[in-house]
């Protein structure tokens, strides 16, 4: 009797161990060892990642779809490995026959990709071997020692398409430039080099680098890109400098350049060819659109209370597009909320700019959206994407693998804005109908795979519901089990730790267990490693003596938050919030006790964004 018991023991304690040990693939336990990471979310006292500066320069002649580029780096080793080859990053030519993707394409999307005119290394000039994927690998003649810098320079070009998914034409003569130069893949140090093709799903890894970009265009033409602009002096008229100028300090909006403006042709200085630079220090990429005829809206707002410090918010867009004549101070907004309340980090850079285009795609600084005909739609899509800026272009998340810790977290904070905005109600209803609905309701088998699941290996309906709505459930879920402040504290430090460098979903967890003080793995386990969904029931209710006790099974498994509704029969009810909490010993099933002074009718549970997958065994009634 005495063994069997111990042996009991020894069993149910080792199962509670097991609980709480995360699942770690082994790459990350090998950078774990070698001290580039720590098991409490820190960057390891070994922690590096390589560095590059870019001088690129552009020559565009709209209507001409020709795009001219010649670029010099200069790319630093930080790593303790010596590299014999560097892995480019040829995003654009998704663009080629044959290359894979993800979705089909049609002649107006086809072109022949960036193609490489001449590349120099440390002076050397090299053959460039033609490939046909997003990446390319390039070896060195000597190998690139631990700490030792190459230079090298590159002349490119290559035909902006008609019909991109995330850059292209705009129309004739509004070009947005994205991926649009040959840059260096992410050498980290739990994957090596990111050698991983774009196929128009998974978006981006990025190292942070130093840019400085000089685009040349003609006359009447403007240019807007990631950074500040240094010469407005050179390309602008007198008044568009004044107009700018003014606006950085301003709560209102400023109409930089105008429809008249542009019309009459007073906005740019009436050189035959103009050129602008821009420059941005330490980002992890550079977008850019063109035009003759957008107009140009511009204001600011204060972003950091403690300095004072405002950012600058600009639109530009044609001035058919309704929506975006709100555009500046819908902006406004979601910086002055995004800076204050979540994440309650101040705005980290010094501008954004949100474009009229036909993507709703972010990039540092700037945006590319649709025009809507729904006031509120604009809004809510100009908030999620200005709400990237903190994931993952402040943290550098790798979107590719991880795309949960960044769509997921601006969708996280694209609820919470709603709620502020357009009420609790409201937003949620929003939020069930666009994150969650489409999820809960479809019972494929592949709806329900993991969230850790590497997102390079997710295509479709599967990797946009674990990016985006079951993540940010799960981010919602932590935050309600903590309570704000504790979870704003968590979601701080892991800004403050990681911000310019590149966090694994790792790092994240353990850096709110060691924050929180509290050993959360049963939690990441639950939501972020299982193939769990939402389902609840109530299997008994038993009311006696002004109690009420309500058994829930938790059918669909996940640790979700739940509102137990009491309705009483003299027609009025009261609701009761249960966290999280409520499974941590038991996940799957929960017993929950009610003090109750009225006679009871009915028993209702309700998970509000946490939709449940089958709400017919919800409710118990008196009979």
């Amino acid at each position: 009797m005495k063994k069997s018991f111990l042996l009991y023991v020894l069993i149910i304690n080792w199962s509670l161990t097991e609980a709480q040990i995360l699942y770690m693939p082994r790459n990350i336990k090998e950078a774990i060892q070698k001290g580039t990471r720590s098991p409490d979310g820190k960057p390891g006292k070994n922690y590096w990642q390589n560095f590059a500066r870019y001088n690129i320069r552009l020559t565009i002649n709209p209507p001409d779809r020709v795009i001219n580029g010649t670029e010099d780096i200069v790319y630093i080793n930080n790593s303790p490995d010596t590299l014999s080859s560097l892995v480019f990053k040829l995003i654009l030519n998704c663009h080629l026959a044959g290359a894979i993707r993800q979705f089909p394409a049609d002649s107006a999307y086809l072109s022949s990709g960036i193609n490489i005119d001449r590349y120099i290394e440390n002076n050397v000039v090299k053959k460039w071997e033609v490939g046909n994927g997003t990446f390319q690998e390039v070896n060195f003649d000597l190998p690139l020692l631990p700490h030792d810098s190459v230079k090298l320079s590159m002349d490119w070009h290559y035909d902006i398409t008609p019909k991109g998914n995330r850059e292209g034409l705009i129309d004739s003569t509004t070009f947005f430039l994205a991926y649009f130069y040959p840059r260096l893949a992410v050498f980290d140090d739990y994957n090596g080099w990111d050698n991983t093709n774009f196929t128009e799903a998974q978006e981006f890894y990025n190292d942070f680098n130093d840019y400085l970009l000089t685009i040349e265009v003609p006359e009447n033409y403007c240019v807007w890109a990631t950074g500040d602009l240094l010469n407005p002096e050179e390309v602008l008229r007198p008044v568009q400098v004044k107009r700018l100028k003014e606006s950085m300090t301003s709560d209102s909006t400023i109409h930089v350049a105008s429809l008249h403006d542009l019309i009459s042709k007073n906005v740019t200085a009436q050189k035959v060819r103009n050129t602008w630079k821009w420059r941005a220090d330490y980002v992890s990429d550079m977008a850019v659109v063109i035009s003759d005829h957008f107009a140009w809206d511009a204001s600011s707002v204060i972003v950091d209370d403690a300095t004072h410090r405002r950012a600058s918010v600009q639109a530009v867009y044609n001035d058919t597009a309704k929506d975006f004549h709100h555009m500046v101070e819908y902006g406004r907004q979601a910086l002055d909320w995004l800076s204050h309340k979540w994440p309650g980090m101040p705005y980290p850079y010094q501008k954004i700019t949100v474009v009229q285009g036909y993507y709703d795609m972010e990039y540092p600084m700037l945006v590319n959206d649709n025009s809507f005909e729904d006031l509120t739609f604009a809004r809510f899509v100009a908030e999620h994407e200005i709400a990237h800026t903190w994931f993952p272009f402040y943290t550098g998340i790798n979107e590719t693998r991880y795309g949960f810790m960044d769509e997921g977290w601006a969708t996280t904070f694209e609820y919470l804005i709603s709620v502020d905005i357009l009420g609790g109600s409201a937003a949620a209803n929003f939020f069930k109908k666009f994150r969650i609905g489409p999820w809960i309701k479809n019972t494929l088998a592949e709806t329900d795979l993991p969230v850790i699941t590497p997102g390079n290996v997710l295509s479709g309906m599967p990797l946009s519901i674990n990016e985006y709505g079951k993540a940010a459930l799960g981010y919602l879920a932590i935050k309600d089990f903590l309570g704000d402040t504790v979870f704003k504290k968590c979601l701080i430090e892991f800004i403050d730790r990681w911000h310019g460098k590149h966090p694994t979903p790792w790092d994240m967890f353990y850096t709110f267990n060691n924050i929180s003080g509290k050993n959360l793995n049963w939690f990441w386990s639950n939501w972020f490693f299982s193939n769990n969904f939402l389902d609840l029931s109530i299997q008994s209710v038993k009311v006696s003596s002004g109690k009420i006790a309500v058994s829930i099974k938790n059918i669909g498994g996940f640790v979700s938050p739940v509102d137990i509704i009491v309705s009483y029969s003299d027609g009025t009810a009261h609701s009761f919030h249960e966290t999280p909490d409520m499974w941590m010993h038991h996940p799957e099933a929960a017993l929950v006790k009610i003090s109750a002074k009225k006679q009871v009718q009915s028993v209702r549970l309700d998970g509000g964004i946490f939709m449940d997958a089958d709400e017919t065994n919800n409710t118990w009634k008196v009979k």
